[in-house]
C-alpha cells in the first residue's frame, strides 16, 4: 500500500506512504492515488479530500527516478495509447495529470517537507495548499536534463508572478515555506505539528457548505480564467441557473432566516 486512504466524516485523507523514498511517485503509487481520488469523486458521502505525505521529511520528492530511467517503448509507440497503457510503455507522466479524473470536489494539499518536481506538479493541481514551516518547493527538472512534464510551469505561472515561476523553473532552485507564502504559492504556513489539523479544519468547513455549490465553484475556477469577462459571466450565469432551484439553495435560505445551521444533502 503506497497511498493510505482514510475517511473522517465527509473528509477523505490520502497519504502518500513511501517515506523511505521521500514519498517519490512510481507507477504503482500513481495508480493507487488516482484510484483513491476516483473513489472520492464517486462517493456521495465524501465532499473534500486532503492530500499529504507520510513523515515529516517530504510531501513528495517527485518522480521516482530510479524506476523511470528506461522505457520499454519509444515515445511514438506510447503516445497514442490510453493513460494506463502509456504508463506501461514508459509514458508514466500521463498518470500524473489528474484532470482526466473529472474530480470537482476540492482537494487540499498539506505540504510537509520537500515538494519537488512531480510533487509540486501534483500540489499545483490541488485547490488549496498549506505548508509546514519546514516545507520547500521546487521544479528541479532542468538540473537533470528535463522539463516539468505535467503542466508544472503552466500551472506555476498561474499560481505566482511570472518572475518567480521562471526563476524557480530555470534555476531549479527551491523556495522555503515563508517565501512560498509571500509569492502566493501557499495560503498558510504552520508549525509541522499543526499542519494536519489546520488542513482538516479547512476541509470540514468546506464540507459543511452546499456540495453542489462547492463543486460548481471549483469547476468555474478551472473553466473561466482564460475567458473574456463577457464569456465568463455567461458561464457563471448558467451555473447559477443550474443551482437556483436546488434543494440545498432553498435550505440555505431557510436556515439563514431561521438562524440555524443548514443541513445540506447535495440535491
Amino acid at each position: 500500500m503506497n497511498v493510505r486512504f482514510e475517511t473522517l466524516g465527509a473528509v477523505a485523507v490520502l497519504t502518500i506512504a513511501r517515506p523511505e523514498a521521500l514519498n517519490a511517485l512510481n507507477v504503482e503509487t500513481l495508480r493507487e492515488l488516482r484510484a483513491h481520488l476516483a473513489a472520492v469523486r464517486d462517493r456521495d458521502d465524501l465532499r473534500v479530500a486532503v492530500l499529504t505525505g507520510e513523515g515529516g521529511k517530504a510531501f513528495c520528492a517527485g518522480a521516482d527516478l530510479k524506476g523511470t530511467q528506461r522505457s520499454p517503448a519509444t515515445y511514438p509507440e506510447a503516445a497514442f495509447q490510453s493513460p494506463e497503457r502509456a504508463a506501461d510503455l514508459g509514458l508514466y507522466i500521463r498518470l500524473m495529470d489528474l484532470t482526466d479524473l473529472g474530480l470537482c470536489k476540492p482537494v487540499i494539499a498539506a505540504v510537509n517537507g520537500h515538494c519537488l518536481g512531480a510533487g509540486l506538479e501534483i500540489a499545483l493541481q490541488c485547490d488549496l495548499r498549506l505548508a509546514a514551516a519546514n516545507a520547500s518547493f521546487g521544479l528541479p527538472e532542468a538540473k537533470v536534463g528535463s522539463i516539468p512534464a505535467v503542466c508544472g510551469l503552466h500551472r506555476l505561472l498561474r499560481a505566482v508572478p511570472s518572475a518567480h515561476a521562471l526563476q524557480m523553473a530555470l534555476t531549479g532552485e527551491r523556495v522555503g515555506a515563508d517565501e512560498a507564502r509571500r509569492i502566493g504559492l501557499v495560503s498558510e504556513v504552520l508549525e509541522p505539528g499543526a499542519l494536519r489539523e489546520r488542513a482538516l479544519a479547512l476541509a470540514r468547513g468546506i464540507a459543511a457548505n452546499a456540495p453542489l455549490a462547492v463543486q460548481a465553484i471549483k469547476r468555474l475556477s478551472r473553466q473561466t480564467p482564460h475567458l473574456s469577462d463577457a464569456d465568463a459571466q455567461q458561464l457563471t450565469e448558467m451555473t447559477w441557473g443550474v443551482l437556483r432551484d436546488t434543494a440545498d439553495r432553498l435550505e440555505g435560505r431557510r436556515a439563514f432566516a431561521e438562524k440555524r445551521a443548514p443541513v445540506y444533502t447535495g440535491r
